[in-house]
């Protein structure tokens, strides 16, 4: 049972009475009537367990939008319904209403609409839904609180999606404009033309030049159904944040931009995401479903304050891959982390290329020579530069390619280096 401002009112003018009056009968007869209107309230308002509730709306939503979630409620009672509805929504949820007034006639049904815009990405969840039934004098309600359970999910954002009609026209390009007349590595036989003055003799058809009287030589194109793993460093160096922004919101939304580009391209793509433990895995999407399938999974990612046991992503990487494919590998170039020595196994297997958000604060930084303060943080960042520049340099001689930029310049920059692969058959 809940008691309403009117029957706190009412208790405050009984008071008032009292001390008019200073008399134990008034105390008795005020007090005694009060009760007894709270308890008839109580006893004409509907029964919240005869209500019948059920949810309905959107499952998924993308980070800094909103979703709509309706609780529908059936007066199953023989009585009017005046109630007050309370969601259980956790403030990162964002609800609006948290609280909604609620009038039905026996047998009616009613909607409360929520509009939820989360703060954060994962999943929101809302276990309860808490009724407040008053009865006819608003003294007094009956409250409960019903499981009904309901959870939104929330997909990272996805900014660089502004970029992928560029990459896929780059991609057409690629694709259609220009055919190689030499086969190599990643790439496969397309169509057959007529030769031209500066075509290679050896890709000549012979037989078909046989049969149709005239020069043909065959053209080949990057080749699809390739491989694409991506690997998520989810370790502490993930945390980190860059222009305001952890490391890992640019690693998921490279992940995405490249997921979208390599579909397109007719090329698998794979997700791990890992620090000491596998955060999440996805093996074998289907083609058409890849980008919703990963970023589903990105959502419920958190980078974790620990070390990443790169010995176990390797093995991870090696186990799930046992053919050749391009692992792109998401993660910081930092020259305390133990990187470099379990890298070399993963390079003598399949193609690398190391992706990293660059700290425009330390371009500034290294700039500075204003005053002593100054010189010591310009020749930190001089000195913490120069330590990520001999990583990626020791990587790229290895085989690697690494491409290191700003948060926002990642995603591209990244698909950019994925098509010069792919135009160079190294897929």
């Amino acid at each position: 049972m809940a008691l309403s401002g009117r029957a706190a009112l009412l208790a405050v003018i009984g008071v008032l009475v009292v001390l008019a009056i200073r008399s134990t009968v008034t105390v008795l007869v005020i007090d005694g009537l009060l009760l007894a209107l709270i308890v008839v309230d109580v006893l004409l308002a509907a029964s919240v367990r005869s209500l019948r509730l059920e949810r309905s709306g959107d499952r998924t939503v993308r980070l800094g939008e909103s979703a709509t979630v309706r609780t529908t409620i059936v007066n199953g009672t023989g009585r009017r319904l005046n109630a007050q509805l309370r969601d259980t929504w956790p403030p990162s949820a964002s609800a609006q209403p948290r609280r909604s007034a609620l009038r039905l006639p026996p047998g009616g049904q009613g909607w409360l609409v929520a509009t939820i815009t989360p703060a954060r990405h994962g999943d929101c969840v809302a276990s309860t839904v808490t009724i407040r039934s008053f009865g006819p004098l608003g003294l007094a309600a009956r409250q409960r609180t019903r499981p009904l359970p309901w959870a939104l999910r929330a997909l990272p954002p996805f900014h660089s999606r502004k970029h992928l009609p560029a990459k896929l026209a780059q991609l057409r390009e690629l694709d259609g404009q220009h055919r190689a007349v030499r086969p190599g590595q990643g790439s496969e036989f397309d169509s057959l033309r007529e030769y031209v003055l500066g075509d290679d003799v050896r890709a000549i058809d012979w037989r078909s030049t046989a049969r149709r009287h005239d020069v043909l030589v065959r053209t080949f194109r990057p080749e699809r159904d390739r491989r694409i793993l991506l690997v998520i460093d989810t370790g502490r160096t993930a945390a980190g944040r860059v222009a305001g922004f952890p490391r890992l919101d640019a690693f998921m939304d490279a992940a995405q931009l490249l997921t979208a580009l390599a579909s397109q391209a007719g090329d698998r793509v794979d997700l791990i995401a890992a620090d000491q433990r596998v955060r999440a895995r996805v093996l074998a999407p289907a083609r058409t479903a890849a980008l919703a399938t990963i970023t589903n999974a990105l959502a419920t990612l958190d980078a974790e304050l620990a070390e990443t046991d790169w010995r176990m992503i390797v093995a991870t990487v090696l186990a799930s891959a046992r053919q050749r494919c391009l692992v792109v590998l998401l993660t910081d170039l930092n020259p305390s982390v133990a990187l470099l020595p379990e890298l070399r196994a993963l390079m003598g297997h399949h193609e690398l290329l190391v992706g990293a958000v660059a700290d425009p604060r330390l371009a500034e930084l290294v700039a500075g020579r204003g005053d002593a303060v100054s010189v010591y943080a310009a020749a930190a960042a001089t000195h913490s530069a120069s330590e990520r520049d001999r990583l990626a340099t020791q990587l790229t001689r290895l085989g690697a390619s690494v491409v290191e930029a700003a948060p926002e310049r990642l995603p591209p920059a990244l698909a950019d280096a994925y098509l010069s692969l792919k135009s160079r058959g190294r897929l």
